[in-house]
């Protein structure tokens, strides 16, 4: 497939789960027993149906599942990830970098805003202010006009969540799709894109696995959403690099290594 598909291909999605909670405590296991990786996948075949081809892996898998060959496969990287961030190998961050700045789109939801890719992507710290204590979250729109909120109930209410608030250390979006709110007067740039390299990149923060946030019909939507926004229709991938020209020469970049070569 050499990374990519014509647009009337199915889209070909891989969805990264941690799936540690689920192996270790019982209340994520009861609201998510074939895993959340499982649930995300659910989800977005739900509402593409034969649009899409949906696999799933996890970190657990050899090389986190995510070898170059997958990723070549990959239109779309789904990822989730919370209590093992530093469990992911550096070698296989480095592969998934490359593959974004190359064309592969990328979904971050929730708590992989404290992931090594994400971070990496964004160049800053990515933390947040939160809590814990089922609180509920209203999903505003703030951009109605773009692809990703097609279909969206402004607002939606998830009645039990994580509250995530400002500030958020990430840098200024390209795009704020939503913005949420919660119970103790927070708010939270809840979905935002950015693009990095000739990949788009979404991140979406409902999520935490302690409630069936998963399971709601309209994140469910925005998941969807976003994956068919992220896809890159280039004919190719091919990370951006330094290329010389000569004068009037439009067409035919030449290889350039540094300073003092060519």
């Amino acid at each position: 497939m050499s990374g990519t598909t014509s647009p009337a291909a199915p889209i070909k999605v891989v969805v990264w789960g941690e799936n540690r909670h689920e192996q270790v405590e019982q209340k994520v296991r009861d609201i998510y027993p074939s895993g959340m990786h499982t649930t995300i996948k659910e989800g977005i075949e739900e509402n593409l149906g034969a649009g899409v081809d949906v696999t799933t892996v996890t970190l657990d898998d050899p090389e986190h599942g995510l070898t170059e060959e997958v990723l070549a496969a990959t239109d779309v990287l789904v990822w989730w990830g919370h209590a093992a961030h530093a469990d992911v190998s550096d070698e296989v961050v480095e592969r998934v970098h490359r593959h974004v700045l190359a064309g592969m789109g990328l979904l971050v939801l929730h708590s992989a805003h404290w992931s090594k890719i994400f971070g990496k992507l964004m160049g800053t710290s990515c933390t947040l202010r939160w809590r814990s204590e089922e609180d509920r979250e209203i999903v505003w729109t703030v951009d109605p006009t773009h692809p990703i909120a097609q279909g969206i109930p402004h607002p939606f209410i998830i009645p039990a969540q994580e509250m995530y608030g400002e500030f958020f250390d990430v840098p200024a979006p390209d795009e704020l799709i939503f913005l949420s709110t919660f119970t103790g007067g927070e708010v939270f740039r809840s979905g935002m894109t950015y693009k990095r390299g000739f990949g788009k990149i979404f991140f979406f923060s409902p999520g935490d696995q302690d409630y069936p946030v998963y399971h709601q019909k309209e994140v469910r939507k925005v998941i969807a959403n976003g994956v068919e926004w992220a896809r890159t229709l280039r004919p190719e991938r091919s990370v951006p690099v330094l290329l010389r020209y000569d004068t009037e020469d439009f067409y035919n970049g030449h290889g350039y290594q540094g300073a003092m070569e060519n």
